[in-house]
């Protein structure tokens, strides 16, 4: 008897150090991957900003945007944190789940114009239980538009201009650890270059000012950042 228990506590104790090295693993190694990405180099191309399911794809108005879901009306600050914001334009949600590569990358070619860090003190959570599976496990796309953590969390806003003028909003999760910002003001950047890093869970919002777009993307895709087109652009500056 007292061998069959060593083995059992053999084989237990085997299956806990394998897991336990699967979620390290995952967690510290996997996670911080990154994976060489070679952008399209094309200037009337608007390429995502990072890897994620497209989750909504709104027309912003007179500063503002409606959240169908929601029926709210949204000024566009209150999600960029800074006063540069467009009257008009389109906004594209991005979201990034654990299994995402979470580097962020330019969209397009041009100048950092301005980075606007926003700081809070506690993060709210992006998903409740059933949202996340519906994201990690049927791929499916779920609207969290004007959701508290999209207006309240921390966030970082980079923007750049170049043949057209966008702006990369980073959102933090709850259990994110910082965002990593690796540009800074007046620093020119080519498209699909690394820009910062989000750690274990985050959304991108992509603003694009005015409306002369032709948008490439849908609801429900998944992009890979720095490769996959958004947008393109139908007059380029």
């Amino acid at each position: 008897m007292s061998s069959h228990k060593g083995c059992w506590w053999i084989g237990s104790l085997g299956v806990a150090l394998t897991i336990a090295g699967f979620f390290h693993w995952k967690r510290n190694i996997w996670f911080f991957r990154d994976p060489p990405r070679r952008a399209p180099g094309d200037p009337g191309v608007i390429v995502a900003p990072c890897d994620g399911q497209v989750i909504y794809i709104q027309e912003i108005k007179d500063g503002q945007i409606v959240s169908e879901k929601l029926g709210t009306q949204i000024f566009i600050e209150e999600i960029t944190k800074s006063p540069d914001a467009p009257p008009n334009g389109v906004l594209i949600g991005i979201y990034m789940s654990p299994y995402d590569v979470h580097f962020n990358y330019a969209p397009i070619s041009g100048r950092v114009r301005k980075i606007v860090h926003a700081q809070v003190q506690i993060n709210l959570p992006m998903v409740d239980l059933w949202e996340y599976i519906q994201f990690v496990w049927f791929r499916r796309a779920v609207n969290l538009l004007g959701h508290a953590f999209h207006l309240q969390n921390e966030r970082n806003t980079i923007v750049i201009e170049g043949s057209c003028k966008v702006a990369m909003v980073e959102i933090a999760d709850k259990v994110v650890n910082k965002i990593d910002c690796y540009v800074h003001e007046g620093e020119e950047l080519r498209q699909g270059q690394k820009v910062s890093f989000i750690k274990r869970g985050s959304q991108v919002d992509l603003i694009l000012w005015e409306t002369n777009y032709e948008i490439l993307a849908e609801v429900g895709q998944h992009v890979l950042g720095a490769i996959t087109p958004l947008a393109r652009i139908l007059s380029p500056r």
